[in-house]
């Protein structure tokens, strides 16, 4: 398979490039985004690109993949909704737009989370905008679309938080997150868990679109 990755430098996408390389069955990577994620293979290629809206001078780049792992996000914190679909909706939306027209047969993943809002009218702001996300990313014509919708994800294999709280959270919570995983795997998956499963679903396809952390452990 050759595969894009959106979000390569945050936390679930530095998991995600390394088990990607690591994994024979990808002949090649591609990540796209505005800043170097310092990583060099022989697989890897890197597209940088400053705006992430619009990709018509990138687009002879952006063809001959078969999947896609879209893993770009922002915390919602600070941020009012307009903000926040800003870069939540219409971002990951100019994206998937652009390559299910070049790439008909690619398969494309989405990093939503826990308590999504698929009927987009919850009170929780965050979750109503990501389920705006997803139910748009499902009726694109890719050849499949897939919302993985992770718990609390325990970082493996010395993956970074961008975001500040988050880090803080990782640091102090990490010793209890192992222990949380063994007692409620169905609420904690781990970043090396998440990309596997990310992985053998653009590989094999699955019977559904939208994918709890419930089912991530048996997907790896």
């Amino acid at each position: 398979m050759n595969v894009l990755i959106f979000g390569a430098t945050g936390m679930v996408g530095q998991g995600l490039l390394r088990e990607c390389l690591r994994d024979p069955a990808i002949a090649s990577v591609r990540v796209v985004g505005r800043t170097p994620v310092g990583v060099q293979h022989p697989k890897l290629t890197e597209l940088l690109h400053a705006d992430l809206y619009r990709y018509d001078s990138v687009e002879e780049q952006l063809r001959g993949f078969d999947a896609c792992f879209f893993c770009l996000g922002v915390s919602v914190s600070g941020k009012t909704e307009a903000q926040y679909t800003r870069i939540t909706y219409d971002l990951t939306m100019a994206a998937a737009q652009t390559l299910c027209r070049l790439n008909p047969e690619m398969r494309f993943f989405y990093i939503s989370g826990a308590s999504t809002d698929s009927t987009e009218q919850g009170k929780v702001m965050w979750a109503r905008v990501k389920g705006k996300t997803e139910n748009a990313l499902l009726k694109l014509p890719f050849k499949g679309a897939y919302m993985f919708r992770p718990g609390a994800i325990q970082p493996m294999h010395g993956e970074v938080s961008k975001t500040p709280a988050y880090r803080w959270f990782y640091t102090l919570a990490g010793p209890l997150l192992s222990l949380a995983r063994s007692l409620f795997p169905q609420h904690v998956t781990t970043t090396e868990q998440l990309s596997r499963a990310m992985i053998n679903v653009a590989r094999h396809g699955h019977d559904k679109s939208i994918i709890h952390n419930a089912d991530i452990a048996g997907l790896a």
